[in-house]
């Protein structure tokens, strides 16, 4: 089982996952909020703004606080450095 480190170091299954989207979208915002109200959603961004919606195959949400790309990217097994963690170790 292969896992992938959406921040924070918070880990999901890469073989559960079925998308990595941007949250921008109203129909992304329509699904978070329908996955809020069934008690399916996973908030992983402590308290940070987010920036991509991971959708699983249990229909849990996911939502996390760096981008689509660079989640993409980790799953593609380019490990890229997680630009908030960073910042967190700064302040």
């Amino acid at each position: 089982m292969k896992l992938i480190n959406i921040g924070f170091g918070n880990m999901v299954s890469a073989g559960r996952l079925i998308a990595i989207v941007s949250p921008e979208s109203a129909p992304i915002k329509r699904m978070i909020q329908e996955a809020r109200d069934r008690g399916m959603l996973i908030d992983a961004t402590y308290g940070r703004r987010t920036r991509a919606v991971l959708i699983m195959d249990s229909d849990h949400i996911v939502l996390s606080a760096i981008q689509p790309e660079t989640v993409a990217g980790r799953l593609s097994g380019k490990d890229a450095p997680d630009p908030v963690t960073e910042e967190e170790d700064e302040e």
